[in-house]
C-alpha cells in the first residue's frame, strides 16, 4: 500500500514551518462489521444441537460472534465445523476453548490469526476465549468471549479485573478491540463495568429491542449480555440495520416481538422461548475504514504555500480528476486511527486546491480548529 499523501507543518521557536510532503492513494469503500454476542444454547445439554440458536444466527448475518456454550454435537472440531459451515459459511474461521465443560469461541467471516485463553480463576469450566483477526483495513481486531460467573457482583468484578489485565499485557493499544458474551449482570451499575472502562468503553446507549428494552435474559428484565468495543472502534460504531429496520445503537434480538420476523429468516418466532433459552442475542455494527487498494497511483503534488502567523492558512494545489470527490484529512501524529475528516472538495479541473483555515470555510476551503494551536499537524488528501 501506498504511503497516504500528507504534510506536516509545525512552528519551530523561531517561527518557521516544516514541511513534510509524501504520495497519497485513493481511499477504498468502508466495510461494515457487524459482532453478536451469543449465549444462545438451548435445550437440557447447553449446547446448539436443537436449533434455535444457529436460526437466530443465521438470521443475523454476522462478520464476528462471540459464543458461549458453544457445545455441538460431539463437540469434536470436525462437528463444530459441520456447525459453522451449516449456520455461516464453509468460508468462516472459528476458534474454541479446549476441555471446557461450556467451552467460549469465536466465529469469524474474517481470518483468525491467532487464538487461544486465559485464565478465568473464578470459574474452572470456561476460560476468556480471545482471537486476533484479520479484518478490512490496517488494524487488527481481537475479539474476547466471556461468560462471567453468575455468584455475585464481587465475584464478576474480580473476573473483569483479571481480564482487563490480560487486555493490557497482551493487546497491542494500535489493534482494535471487542469484549463481549455473558456478564451475568444484574444491572449496569455494577463494578465490573468501571473495571472493564479500563480497556472498553461500557458507556450508554446500549442495545435494545423494537420496544426499547435492553434486558437480555430470559424474562427480559437484567442486562446479562453486551458487545463492548475500545475507544477507537467505539467511534466507529454504526446503527445496526435489517431490512427497512434501524437500531441506533445496537440490536437486542428477541424472536418473540421482533417485526418483521422474516427479516431473521430462519429464525421462527419461539426460537427465543425455546426451552433453556436463557438469553438474547446482542448485535453492534461498526463501519471499518478500508485501506486504499494496493495498486492506487499517487496523487501528485503541485504545489503548496503556508501561512503560519495569524490567521494560520495551508493551501495545498494537487493533480485531480474533474468531477471526482477528494476528502481532505488531518491528524497530529500520523498513528493508525488518528486521521479525521475536515471536509471534501469537489475537484472540476485537473489541478485542484484545497484551502484549511482554522475559522469558518468558505467555498473550497475546509476548517481544522487545530491549525496554528496544535504544534504539529499532518495533512493528506484522499479520493472517495
Amino acid at each position: 500500500m501506498k504511503p497516504p499523501q500528507s504534510f506536516s507543518l509545525r512552528r519551530s521557536a523561531a517561527g518557521l514551518a516544516f514541511l513534510l510532503l509524501l504520495a497519497c492513494a485513493a481511499t477504498a469503500g468502508a466495510q461494515r462489521l457487524r459482532v453478536v454476542a451469543s449465549n444462545l444454547s438451548s435445550g437440557n445439554f447447553q449446547n446448539y444441537d436443537p436449533g434455535h440458536g444457529a436460526r437466530i444466527l443465521e438470521g443475523l448475518d454476522p462478520d464476528i460472534v462471540l459464543m458461549q456454550e458453544f457445545n455441538y454435537g460431539s463437540n469434536s472440531d470436525s462437528a463444530c465445523r459441520l456447525f459453522v459451515d451449516a449456520t455461516f459459511g464453509d468460508s468462516f474461521s472459528f476458534s474454541r476453548e479446549i476441555g471446557a465443560q461450556i467451552p467460549n469461541g469465536i466465529i469469524s467471516r474474517y481470518p483468525i490469526l491467532a487464538s487461544g485463553e486465559w485464565d478465568d480463576v473464578q470459574v474452572s469450566n470456561r476460560d476468556f476465549a480471545w482471537a486476533r483477526i484479520d479484518v478490512p483495513g490496517d488494524r487488527d481486531l481481537w475479539a474476547i468471549s466471556v461468560h462471567f460467573l453468575t455468584a455475585n457482583a464481587t465475584v464478576r468484578n474480580s473476573e473483569a479485573a483479571a481480564l482487563t489485565a490480560f487486555v493490557k499485557v497482551n493487546v497491542p493499544a494500535s489493534d482494535f478491540l471487542v469484549i463481549g458474551g455473558d456478564f451475568n449482570s444484574d444491572n449496569r451499575s455494577e463494578s465490573q463495568f468501571t473495571t472493564l472502562a479500563q480497556v472498553v468503553n461500557t458507556a450508554a446507549p446500549h442495545p435494545v429491542d423494537g420496544k426499547g428494552n435492553g434486558g437480555t435474559n430470559a424474562s427480559r428484565a437484567k442486562p446479562y449480555d453486551s458487545v463492548f468495543a475500545d475507544a477507537d472502534l467505539r467511534a466507529l460504531q454504526v446503527p445496526v440495520v435489517i431490512g427497512a429496520s434501524t437500531f441506533a445503537n445496537g440490536l437486542v434480538v428477541d424472536t418473540r416481538v421482533y417485526i418483521p420476523l422474516a427479516d431473521l429468516s430462519p429464525a421462527q418466532i419461539g426460537d427465543s422461548a425455546a426451552s433453556q433459552m436463557q438469553h438474547m442475542a446482542v448485535v453492534k455494527d461498526f463501519l471499518l475504514p478500508a485501506p486504499p487498494p494496493a495498486d492506487s497511483p499517487a496523487i501528485p503534488l503541485l504545489s503548496h504555500t503556508i501561512r503560519t502567523e495569524a490567521p494560520a492558512r495551508v493551501s495545498l494545489t494537487f493533480q485531480s480528476t474533474p468531477a471526482a470527490v477528494y476528502e481532505i484529512q488531518a491528524s497530529s501524529d500520523m498513528a493508525a486511527g488518528s486521521w479525521t475528516r475536515l471536509g471534501e472538495i469537489n475537484a472540476s479541473t485537473n489541478a485542484t486546491t484545497a484551502v484549511i483555515v482554522p475559522d469558518a470555510p468558505a467555498s473550497g476551503e475546509v476548517n481544522d480548529a487545530a491549525l496554528g494551536v496544535a504544534g504539529r499537524r499532518f495533512y493528506r488528501v484522499a479520493r472517495k
